[in-house]
């Protein structure tokens, strides 16, 4: 029978004839590595020393019972991919050290039902928290400027989302999929909305324009089943291709002056439209 052992440092674990719970990593330890964690699918927990600074790219990977993790004040950057697929874990407290969130950070962390982002996060990378499906809430803090691709994309349990003021631009397909999302107030700082980035918000009921937008972009809110009213600010000068497609709730839309192109399909499947108001 090969021989088990509860914790073990990192340093010295032998993946032939160890099978570590928990793992602690050394003191002194900087940067922590994919290659540095052996039998990943075995760890429980992780200690971590308040020496490193930075969780490497594919560090976490696939740690698949790993349920909870502290992040000590040392830490500034959390790598791409640095936890994806650990679908165990449930919460996660990140310290208001840390400055950047890799892409795919956490992506399919499927039992996540919490975070805390702190003021210190100025980026939050492409698919960071993609197909988190029980995290029911996010408070983006005002340090972030822009919300990535695909940051949220088919988090199905996500109701509500405050996106701070310092938003200037929402990318592509960043909420897509967000089906319990019932509403979401849009800072008028937004200047740009990407393809998708509202698409399939199933429950999202009403939503508010900002002012300073001057284009919806392909299909933005297309699939917005439950979407009845909506207002579109005189800045808008397009709106794109299928960007309300099949919202089948959408009973009136008031088109403004500054409207000059409406893409094709743009209220394709809209079966509940009574009253479309057309600029001259």
């Amino acid at each position: 029978m090969p021989r088990t052992k509860r914790s073990a440092s990192i340093g010295v674990i032998d993946p032939n004839n160890i099978i570590p719970n928990v793992l602690t990593i050394p003191d002194g330890t900087v940067e922590i590595h994919k290659s540095e964690i052996k039998r990943r699918r075995y760890v429980e927990s992780v200690e971590i020393p308040n020496t490193v600074t930075h969780i490497g790219d594919h560090a976490f990977k696939l740690c698949c019972r790993l349920t909870s993790i502290v992040i000590p004040n040392s830490v500034k950057y959390i790598g791409d991919d640095a936890f994806r697929e650990c679908s165990s874990l449930t919460s996660i407290v990140i310290p208001d050290s840390v400055t950047l969130i890799g892409g795919g950070a956490f992506y399919k962390c499927s039992s996540l039902m919490s975070v805390v982002i702190p003021n210190s996060v100025t980026c939050i990378g492409d698919y960071a928290f993609s197909w988190c499906i029980s995290l029911t809430s996010v408070d983006i803090p005002d340090s972030v400027t822009q919300i990535s691709t695909g940051a949220f994309l088919d988090c199905k349990s996500l109701m509500s989302v405050v996106i701070p003021n310092g938003v200037t631009c929402i990318d592509e397909d960043a909420f897509w999929g967000c089906s319990s999302l019932t509403s979401v107030d849009i800072p008028n700082g937004v200047k740009c909305i990407g393809d998708y980035a509202f698409r399939g918000c199933s429950s999202l009921t009403s939503v508010v324009i900002p002012d300073g937008l001057r284009e919806i972009s392909f299909g933005t809110f297309g699939d917005c089943s439950s979407l009845t009213s909506v207002v579109i600010p005189d800045g808008v000068t397009q709106i794109g291709k299928e960007a309300f497609y099949d919202c089948k709730s959408l009973t009136s839309v008031v088109i403004p002056n500054s409207v000059k192109c409406n893409g094709d399909y743009a209220f394709r499947g809209c079966s509940s439209l009574t009253s479309v108001v057309i600029p001259d």
